[in-house]
């Protein structure tokens, strides 16, 4: 899997079809308004200011836009981006693009408005995309013969899966928490997939830069049973102790959680501190392992506090600081200008890290919930207003001739 390059068929592409000649440029934008957006709507209806149209209750809302809202549409603009550079490509652009990007869109309205519409458009759009999106990464990884990448085929296929699975309990009036739990298993499976690619070669890059000799580790053997380790608990935390007892699945999860993070520690982060744009890549990644320890502890203890911290750092840690991290990076990249950031763009990455630290400290002392869980929401809503102020002028127009 080849790291995002700068490189894309943009130059020379006139200022009102921009938008919409790459992948990143609609779905980094709006979705990253739509992830503030519906924070700034979930504290607002948890405070009792206002309601949301739709039919399904506030927690199930919020987990649902959170992982197949802003989540997928984050997916969608990385994998669209980074296909093309893996199958040498043309990037999905024009009509097609605007199509995929509008079913997106139709899908978070028919959510919003299930309590008009019902839910059926909602759960048949926000699966359709998913399917589209999985059917479009497949078809363009399999005509470039890029048959190693098929496993992200195979990811996406999970994820939409999962969105199915949610959708029916949801439906029938039920609980749609296994649905959730496939669809966090399938993108950390994903985030990891992908991180353990670019993540070392971005630091390498960055360490070569800076004249040091001693390199990342490469991608080997340990990385796989890592990542097969941590799949194997989260198969096993998706069907909640259905097969293994909590016990047995907490202890592979703490396993999980050293590897992980013995992993990382093979990418020698501490060497990348003086550069944001990679630093963030591994804050990022550091909650993957704290996910797997937390949530090991909380099968191990019984402690749903403990279970709602670690799913807190999966969402709101993993995906929402790694998201974020190669949004701001595949921007610059992608629009011609220099990789460097911002102070703009610290500000933003200590606003994503911060809503994630104090949201699993909500979770961890009931008592300074209410509290810490507004000081994250307003944390999370300023990195992403934050990125789309800053970065939308660059999505909006045209690529950077070199």
């Amino acid at each position: 899997m080849k790291p995002l390059t700068s490189a894309g068929p943009q130059a020379g592409v006139r200022p009102g079809l921009a938008l919409f000649s790459f992948g990143f440029r609609p779905f980094f934008l709006f979705g990253s308004l739509y992830a503030a957006l519906l924070m700034g709507l979930w504290l607002l209806w948890l405070r009792g200011f206002l309601d949301v149209p739709t039919s399904v209750s506030p927690v199930a809302w919020h987990a649902h836009e959170l992982l197949f809202g802003y989540v997928a549409a984050a997916i969608t603009g990385f994998l669209l981006t980074a296909i093309p550079g893996w199958t040498r490509r043309p990037p999905i652009s024009g009509w097609l693009l605007l199509a995929l990007f509008g079913l997106w869109v139709a899908g978070r309205l028919a959510v919003n408005l299930s309590s008009v519409t019902g839910y059926a458009p909602a759960a048949g759009l926000s699966t359709a995309f998913l399917v589209a999106v999985t059917a479009l990464a497949g078809r363009e990884i399999v005509a470039g013969g890029n048959w190693r990448n098929l496993k992200v085929v195979g990811l996406l296929a999970a994820f939409a899966a999962s969105h199915a699975v949610y959708s029916w309990a949801i439906w029938h009036g039920g609980d749609p928490a296994i649905g959730a739990r496939m669809a966090i298993a399938a993108v950390l499976l994903l985030l990891t997939l992908v991180a353990g690619r670019i993540v070392p070669a971005f630091t390498a890059n960055w360490l070569k830069a800076r004249g040091e000799t001693v390199m990342p580790e490469p991608h080997a053997r340990y990385d796989s049973v890592a990542v097969g380790i941590g799949a194997l608990g989260l198969a096993l935390w998706v069907v909640d102790g259905w097969i293994v007892p909590a016990g047995i699945v907490g202890t592979i999860l703490l396993g999980a959680a050293g590897l992980h993070l013995v992993r990382q520690l093979r990418w020698r982060p501490h060497r990348t501190l003086a550069d944001p744009l990679v630093a963030v890549l591994h804050g990022a990644y550091l909650f993957v392992p704290v996910g797997f320890a937390l949530a090991g502890l909380a099968l191990i203890a019984g402690a749903e506090d403990v279970h709602r911290a670690a799913v807190h750092a999966w969402t709101v840690g993993a995906f929402g600081t790694m998201t974020l991290a190669m949004m701001t990076r595949a921007s610059l990249g992608h629009t011609g200008r220099p990789l460097r950031a911002s102070p703009a763009t610290v500000i933003i990455y200590l606003s994503v890290l911060s809503a994630a630290a104090t949201r699993i400290a909500a979770s961890l002392f009931p008592a300074w919930s209410p509290l810490l869980s507004s000081a994250a929401a307003v944390a999370w809503i300023a990195a992403f207003v934050g990125y789309a102020v800053v970065y939308g002028p660059m999505l909006l127009a045209p690529r950077r001739a070199a």
